[in-house]
């Protein structure tokens, strides 16, 4: 019987499965800063067991500059769309010039971050589900954030949480050199301190190099390059980037 349903192509599920739809894979191109932002949410442990902070981040993805942030109590697309919308302001964002970036948590997706972002001619994107490397910059910064030598392993309090992550972020933004942007801190970036900062590294190494050449074997010293681009699952051909 088999056999002869198989001849007539009617051996099959006949049950109704559910399927997910296709995710496409984000690639995202940062050229400038506010071009491409990538906001998430991390818990931060409170001073009980179960009981955590919820720590908003929002990050320019080509110049690793944390745009804005928040620590608070829940996780709520409600604080997200206060957060982004404030962060919006402050960078003087045109319509139609950023795409926001995120995984697909529940206040990623939800319809206040959505509506606020259609409303003011933001693009939005989401990471593939289980896919966390589709959002490496806001997790790379978590990482730095918690393996830090100071970051207690509880917090005593909200107070204390955002009194230190706002020594944090300020010594991250304004003084961290980041490897990723040539060694430059990320304020330097974004508000375009870099190609001055380069040129006066540029000398120093040159003064050294003509006071003792003998000490450079290869060749004469150069500082870190400066970023040209920062990729979100950048392409694997040239003809695909374009």
């Amino acid at each position: 019987m088999y056999r002869l349903l198989d001849g007539q192509g009617e051996v099959r599920e006949r049950r109704d499965q559910l399927t997910h739809p296709a995710y496409a894979r984000p690639e995202l191109l940062a050229s400038r800063p506010n071009q491409v932002w990538s906001w998430d949410i991390s818990k931060l442990k409170g001073p009980a067991t179960w009981t955590y902070y919820y720590l908003y981040v929002v990050l320019d993805v080509f110049s690793r500059y944390v745009v804005a942030w928040t620590l608070q109590t829940r996780e709520s697309g409600e604080i997200a769309k206060e957060l982004i919308g404030q962060a919006l302001t402050q960078q003087q964002v045109e319509a139609g010039t950023l795409t926001v970036h995120a995984d697909r948590g529940s206040s990623m997706t939800s319809k206040p971050v959505a509506f606020l972002l259609a409303d003011l001619g933001v693009a939005k994107t989401h990471n593939r589900p289980y896919t966390s490397s589709d959002n490496p910059y806001s997790e790379a910064h978590f990482k730095t954030l918690k393996y830090r030598p100071a970051f207690p392993a509880r917090f005593a309090s909200l107070e204390e949480g955002r009194a230190f992550c706002r020594e944090f972020f300020s010594w991250y933004n304004e003084e961290h050199r980041h490897s990723g942007i040539g060694l430059m801190a990320p304020a330097a970036v974004h508000h375009g301190r870099a190609e001055e900062i380069y040129k006066d590294r540029a000398r120093v190494l040159e003064a050294a190099y003509a006071l003792t050449p003998e000490r450079f074997v290869k060749r004469p010293p150069r500082p870190p390059e400066l970023p040209k681009a920062a990729w979100i699952n950048k392409p694997a051909t040239e003809e695909a980037a374009h």
